[in-house]
């Protein structure tokens, strides 16, 4: 179980890195989104490339911030329900729900989405829009996307197996912060430090 809870790091890690690339893809999104605006408004031209970039980052946030979400435990909960089960029986479930449902659905969008992807990439298929663009990166983002959020359920199952025969703690466990509250920290500090660094004025 030692070598599996370090692996189970490595991954959790990686999922990490992969959430915050998307963070910033987000970013790129609105920027091209606005820069693009801002253009058709001001010279009066565009391209549908502009907008399929948008469309393709969006589905890059979408399909590979997944293991992200599923590490952070961002992922939709009926809390009301699960909040009346024991922690043992919550894990469970969870145990349950990753090798009877998410396993087997990310497996079979792997499989059924790689040859969408292949044909594409060796047709050098194009977008039918004018000005559009290639076809493949996008559709790498099916099979990529699902093999990322089966890497981070495999990690998560090892986490929950932990628990379950008293090697961990509980991953289900939310007695601290929450995501919006430790947002808000960071936000507060972060004008705090600038109040205290800004140039005094006088009047």
């Amino acid at each position: 179980m030692t070598f599996l809870l370090k692996l189970s790091r490595l991954i959790d890690a990686f999922s990490h890195w992969v959430g915050k690339l998307t963070m910033w893809l987000i970013l790129a999104s609105t920027l091209i989104s606005a820069g693009n605006a801002v253009v058709r408004k001001v010279l009066g031209t565009s391209s549908n490339a502009w907008l399929e970039i948008q469309w393709y980052l969006f589905a890059a946030v979408f399909m590979l911030g997944g293991g992200y979400a599923f590490l952070r435990n961002a992922h939709v909960r009926i809390d009301f329900v699960s909040s009346k089960f024991s922690q043992r029986t919550r894990n469970w479930i969870d145990v349950l729900g990753i090798v009877v449902f998410l396993a087997p659905l990310c497996i079979l969008m792997m499989i059924e989405g790689w040859p969408v992807f292949a044909r594409a990439w060796a047709s050098g298929e194009v977008s039918l829009n004018a000005g559009g663009l290639i076809r493949w990166p996008v559709y790498l983002l099916i099979p990529a996307g699902f093999a990322f959020l089966l890497l981070q359920g495999f990690s998560e199952l090892i986490k929950r197996l932990a628990f379950l025969t008293g090697s961990g703690p509980d991953p289900l466990d939310h007695t601290g912060p929450s995501e919006a509250e430790m947002l808000a920290k960071q936000i507060a500090e972060a004008e705090h430090q600038h109040a205290a660094v800004a140039p005094k004025t006088t009047h």
